[in-house]
């Protein structure tokens, strides 16, 4: 009776995840404008020498095409400790900073998931707030602001995800999930722990960090937490550096995840009802015990982990990441669209 229910709320999930999705139809494909010069990407008018479709995209002699059977989430690291609530907002730091920030990918035409990592310190568009809720001005800040400037709850993880779809030539994003740091060493936990190997870091508390550098150890409790969250900010790039680490602990935490899964397919909710004090998303029950039992067959590795190439600057107090844009552009491509033919 528990299995068929669980298929009944699993079934319920798909139909709401593609219903929602082709009800967007016509604005599923991204809006491409603004692309910068230093790339030569050109938007496909109407052409009847192939099966020309809008939103068409012509790029080094190669046409693409946005595949809109994927599905994409943002998934939002956040640096406050406690149980989430909502914030009376004064300034950029009260709604909480992203300080990580993932798209996950879910392609069901070749089974595969893949994750993008965003350096939360890239440098774009990011729309400020004045104290009383009143739009102010937008600013070239780094991302990771956009989400302190709401209220900690839909209001933040609403404007994250808009300034990352614009940041990704206007793609979809399907769902949000954000998490207060503070449940990490839960969550991290309720997978048996995961094992990863300790890269040298100066940020480092905990002995059982310091005296393994270099060596494979399952992280439990608060190293899980140090691990992913801790960085010297004296030292440079220390955003990237973590940002590393944090893709490392990831890739090794999804298979940990899948093995929970595959011994009790309701692994996922249960664990989301446990830290859900900790957690904002507007993905349903029904979607996720959907996207948990579909995601056991899928292919995911570490090679599935695309990060942003772009350079380090530091001309204050706060670095600043600025975005190769042809690397962007053709990693925007190469994981969000198809080619469907050479010209």
């Amino acid at each position: 009776v528990i299995f068929l229910i669980y298929s009944v709320i699993r079934v319920s999930g798909k139909n709401k995840l593609y219903k929602e999705a082709k009800s967007n139809k016509e604005t599923e494909a991204p809006i491409v404008n603004s692309l910068p010069q230093s790339i030569e990407v050109e938007v496909v008018e109407e052409d009847d020498s192939y099966d020309w479709k809008e939103g068409d995209l012509r790029y080094n002699g190669n046409i693409y095409r946005y595949n809109d059977e994927i599905l994409t989430f943002l998934i939002m690291g956040i640096d406050k400790k406690g149980k989430v609530y909502k914030r009376e907002v004064t300034d950029y730091i009260d709604g909480g900073q992203a300080d990580a920030l993932f798209l996950a990918v879910i392609n069901p035409k070749s089974e595969e998931i893949s994750i993008v990592a965003i350096n939360r310190n890239t440098m774009t568009d990011v729309d400020v707030y004045n104290s009383d809720g009143s739009f102010n001005e937008t600013r070239k800040l780094q991302i990771t602001l956009q989400h302190g400037y709401g209220d900690g709850r839909e209001l933040s993880c609403e404007r994250q995800r808009d300034v990352v779809s614009k940041l990704f030539m206007n793609i979809p994003i399907h769902g949000y999930a954000s998490i207060n740091m503070g449940a990490i060493s839960e969550i991290n936990d309720a997978v048996g722990g995961v094992p990863v190997v300790i890269e040298e870091n100066s940020a480092y508390k905990s002995a059982n960090l310091k005296n393994n550098v270099g060596k494979e150890v399952i992280l439990k409790g608060k190293d899980a937490y140090e691990y992913i969250h801790n960085r010297d900010v004296k030292e440079f790039d220390s955003a990237g550096k973590r940002l590393n680490r944090q893709k490392q602990y990831l890739s090794s935490f999804i298979n940990r995840a899948k093995i929970k899964t595959k011994e009790d397919i309701s692994f996922p909710v249960t664990l989301y009802k446990t830290v859900s004090d900790y957690i904002v998303t507007d993905i349903s029950i029904s979607e996720m015990s959907y996207l948990a039992s579909e995601l056991l067959n899928y292919q995911f590795n570490s090679d599935a982990i695309y990060t942003m190439t772009g350079t380090t600057e530091q001309p204050g107090e706060f670095e600043e990441f600025y975005p190769d844009e042809k690397a962007l552009y053709e990693l925007i491509l190469d994981v969000f669209y198809e080619q469907v033919n050479q010209v």
